[in-house]
């Protein structure tokens, strides 16, 4: 049995929800909670195995009262249920440490499905944002072709010899990769520990890494 705290500012959409999952024979609603701090205190009373937020609630948002929640010693997974598919919402939730984001339009075979899957680990996404989504991912540049906002300064080259001396590269090996003659990388690493004010290669490498360029294991 899957025991369920609902969260929703609205008695109507409570109740609604509780209605609905009363007819699933595997999931039990434990309780409701009409604001971020009963979220709280509700889950250390109840111990939930999932908790349906909301996100628009008084005294404390749906997205802070997740973050509080999964820090708890016996933390539920934590569904976000809410009217708005906004993008700030789902990526802040997801931040916070929700397993999941659906809209409340969702059908209730579709929100019992929802509440199985975070219940045993999995997370989950509302289809239309999943789609949204994957379209944002595909329209950015593959990781380390960007140069992050902070290499601004930089030219295009100086930011390709640093991506090369980020990964461990000799100023020999940057040059042969970049089919350059040597004398002009150390040129180019000249420039980059002067405009950064840096002190030798090993502050360059921390640079790659701390501004994005390069990414561990990427």
């Amino acid at each position: 049995m899957i025991r369920v705290l609902i969260a929703d500012d609205e008695t109507l959409i409570r109740h609604g929800l509780a209605a609905i999952l009363s007819g699933v024979p595997d999931i039990e609603v434990v309780g409701e909670a009409a604001d971020g701090l009963a979220v709280i205190d509700q889950t250390r009373r109840v111990e939930p195995d999932v908790v349906l937020m909301d996100v628009r609630m008084p005294l404390l948002d749906g997205i802070e009262a997740t973050r509080r929640v999964v820090r708890l010693p016996r933390p539920p997974r934590v569904l976000v249920l809410t009217t708005f598919d906004l993008d700030e919402y789902v990526y802040e939730a997801m931040r916070a440490g929700a397993a999941g984001f659906l809209l409340k339009s969702v059908p209730g075979e579709q929100l019992a499905f929802g509440i199985r899957t975070v219940a045993t680990g999995d997370a989950l996404l509302a289809p239309a944002i999943t789609r949204r989504l994957v379209e944002e991912f595909l329209r950015r540049p593959a990781p380390g072709t960007r140069t992050p906002p902070s290499l601004a300064d930089l030219t295009g080259r100086e930011t390709d010899v640093l991506r090369l001396v980020g990964r461990g590269l000799s100023n020999a090996e940057v040059a042969a990769e970049l089919f350059l003659a040597e004398s002009t990388v150390k040129t180019h690493v000249a420039n980059l520990l002067a405009k950064r004010a840096l002190r030798d290669r090993a502050q360059l490498v921390v640079l790659a890494y701390e501004s994005g360029l390069l990414r561990p294991g990427g």
